[in-house]
């Protein structure tokens, strides 16, 4: 099979097409024959060298697909051969195959092509666990999404206005934050010329926000904090600012927050199981409906996967980047 290599760490020009030999599925994995691929920002940072794929977990990057079951392995119940799914991987999606494991899979919503399906799995797991689970985010709350105009920042817009939320974005332009208000926002604050926590006060009366979804850290930590209502809760998923802040811990106490945040490559398949599951039962639905979807800004071949990592560091997008094979 044809999959994408990283021959050393470095720039998008390391990513390479090679022939690998089709893998098998193990007990309670499915082989997949891939459509498409998601390309997401822990990509770029396993290229560089900054995040290496969990202990036995293929070299291959890539996160998510979607596509056809091409084989089951032992134990498998829920599948058959032939069957559309798209799934959440550790790693080996730049392929023309790819196992992921059976809890991990998901029914590519009804009426929706491939390339939309693949750009479901690693965005919608990670702000539903996050934002929903984590978060507790409830109709009638507010929350304020960093990063609105990425792949996270456009599914965690659309998802919290279709549960009943109001939502704010920030982005880095006028178009961005235009793009995250057609979605949904009913603010887009651009970060390079306003205060996104006067913003976000003068918005909510002076109150804050129930919860912020943070994915830039460093500096923005106290910030999200002062941005914050009263038993408000902020959730922190990567730190592209930087992984150290100072906060004021007296603010914390007399506003009863809650900081959390979570990872999702390494946690353990039964995790990511039931995850799943909470998607197929809340989400699902809505994807079927049409009430949110995957935000698609362009599709490219699976040999010119350096071409997406362009795209992705030049933050240019608007959503999500799809090979496909």
């Amino acid at each position: 099979m044809k999959v994408v290599e990283i021959l050393t760490p470095g720039p998008p020009e390391v990513l390479v097409l090679a022939d690998r030999p089709k893998p098998s599925p193990g007990a309670g994995d499915v082989l997949i024959k891939v459509a498409a691929a998601g390309v997401n920002r822990p990509d770029v940072m396993q290229r560089m060298g900054h995040y290496p794929p969990p202990p036995g977990v293929t070299d291959i990057p890539g996160l998510e697909v979607a596509g056809v079951v091409d084989a089951i392995g032992a134990d498998v119940r829920d599948w058959r051969v032939g069957d559309r799914m798209c799934a959440l991987v550790a790693g080996g999606g730049y392929a023309e195959y790819c196992v992921a494991p059976a809890p991990q899979c998901l029914p590519v919503p009804t009426g929706m092509d491939f390339v939309h399906a693949a750009a479901i799995p690693e965005t919608f797991f990670t702000v539903w666990t996050n934002v929903f689970e984590r978060g507790r985010l409830t109709p009638g709350e507010s929350l304020l999404v960093h990063g609105g105009s990425s792949g996270i920042g456009t599914t965690a817009i659309q998802l919290a206005r279709a549960l009943g939320s109001r939502v704010f974005a920030t982005a880095g332009s006028a178009g961005k934050c235009a793009a995250c208000e057609k979605l949904g926002a009913a603010r887009g604050i651009n970060y390079r010329d306003e205060d996104f926590v006067a913003v976000v006060k003068q918005l909510t009366d002076g109150r804050g926000v129930d919860v912020v979804l943070d994915m830039v850290g460093g500096d923005y930590f106290p910030r999200n904090m002062d941005a914050l209502a009263m038993d408000g809760r902020l959730v922190s998923i990567a730190v592209l600012s930087g992984v150290k802040a100072t906060i004021n811990i007296l603010t914390m106490m007399q506003k009863r927050l809650t900081l959390t945040g979570s990872t999702l490559r390494v946690r353990p398949v039964a995790e990511k199981g039931a995850i799943a599951a909470g998607l197929r039962q809340h989400v699902w639905p809505l994807l079927e409906s049409g009430a949110v979807t995957p935000v698609i800004h362009a599709t490219f071949p699976l040999g010119d996967a350096a071409g997406a990592h362009r795209v992705m560091e030049s933050g240019a997008h608007i959503g999500k980047l799809v090979l496909i094979t």
